[in-house]
């Protein structure tokens, strides 16, 4: 894997395996629960190793989140035979910990680099949404863990069950489109939707801020 990642091309791999794991999502129609977990969370550690191979972390960073896969791999292994509860919010937990260092790389590399615009920075940009929305995907996910009434919409079930209609709210939500099948019931995931909403309303407008500043300083 390492021999074909490099700076020039890690945000096509990066890109590649963020859709795969949002499609991986919608197989809950097809697959039933326990199988759906398996394969989330095998397509879940082929994303984590893409990430960690692609993105330039700070050593210190790096290694924080290794450790976090390598926990989330061992709580994955323990789940099948402890069938504690608090394991599934545990891994939730550090899987959006991972992302959110992720999408802090991404930014960093994407936003904050000079020189000519690439193919990669573009690609990256795409990138950064589909982690923007897989972000909120699973704070929402988490805070239905606490209060599983929050969302009118979304069912309280295991959170692998919910991980596609929460990524399809997330995504309806950053791109202000509003379909109204799933509300925020509560104060709190009424204000995480109302933040993400204003964050999809500005993205588009920084990301494209930062490619023409590129574009002209490179000029």
């Amino acid at each position: 894997m390492r021999s074909k990642i490099t700076p020039e091309n890690n945000f096509f791999f990066l890109t590649t395996a963020l859709i795969i794991l949002l499609l991986t999502s919608a197989l809950e129609q097809v697959l039933p629960s326990g199988l759906l977990e398996q394969v989330i969370q095998g397509v879940t550690l082929l994303t984590f190793a893409i990430c960690l191979v692609s993105l330039k972390f700070e050593p210190g960073w790096s290694r924080f989140l290794l450790t976090l896969v390598l926990c989330w791999v061992a709580l994955a292994l323990l789940k099948r035979w402890l069938h504690v509860a608090l394991f599934d919010l545990l891994g939730l937990a550090m899987m959006l910990c991972f992302f959110l260092g992720t999408l802090k790389a991404s930014v960093r590399q994407i936003l904050f680099t000079g020189g000519p615009i690439s193919g990669n920075q573009v690609v990256g940009s795409l990138a950064l949404f589909l982690l923007l929305g897989l972000v909120w995907a699973l704070i929402y996910l988490v805070i239905i863990e606490f209060s599983p009434e929050a969302f009118n919409g979304m069912e309280p079930r295991p959170w692998q069950d919910n991980l596609n209609r929460a990524i399809y709210f997330s995504f309806v939500t950053l791109t202000t489109l509003g379909y109204g099948e799933i509300t925020p019931a509560h104060a709190l995931s009424q204000t995480a939707v109302y933040l993400e909403a204003i964050i999809g309303t500005f993205y588009l407008a920084v990301v494209v801020a930062s490619l023409v500043s590129a574009k002209q300083s490179s000029g």
